[in-house]
């Protein structure tokens, strides 16, 4: 059985100015708290060199190999973390209206360690998901008020 968590956030601003920001992996550093260094090519079966900081849950380098990508649209990696433990990350864009966009940000733990790790670290899990989210958004549409208005 898989045991899924992930965020969803609006955010105001087309799906080629996110993706701009998720495709520069060397520049996650600059802005997501999650995945403070990133290195590797989008390309499929590509290797991804990351490392995680998750707060409650501690840091650890990750070595993943990039599943699947679609530009403007998402973003999967997945990792065989041990003895009946794997994970998949993915990020989501959905846009929606023009400027404005639904992004997903979740990752699926399969076998029984990956259980194990989701029941231990649910709530820590689900705020790096939204924290990574909000980070995003605020990289392509920083705070203020023009963040709210309606766009026509």
């Amino acid at each position: 059985m898989d045991f899924r968590v992930e965020n969803k956030i609006g955010v105001p601003a087309p799906s080629d100015a996110l993706w701009d920001v998720l495709s520069d992996l060397e520049g996650w550093s600059a802005w997501n708290p999650v995945f403070v260094e990133a290195r590797g090519t989008l390309g499929f079966g590509a290797t991804l060199s990351l490392v995680e900081r998750i707060e409650g849950v501690g840091e650890r380098r990750v070595q993943a190999r990039l599943g699947d990508w679609v530009p403007y649209s998402k973003l999967v990696w997945a990792e065989k973390r041990g003895w009946q433990f794997t994970s998949t990350r993915y990020v989501l864009i959905d846009e929606i209206a023009a400027g404005s966009c639904i992004v997903t940000t979740g990752e699926i733990y399969g076998g029984m360690r990956g259980e194990s790790h989701y029941m231990k670290h649910r709530r820590a899990l689900r705020r790096a998901c939204e924290a990574m989210n909000e980070a995003l958004r605020d990289q392509v549409a920083p705070p203020g008020p023009e963040r709210f208005q309606q766009q026509g």
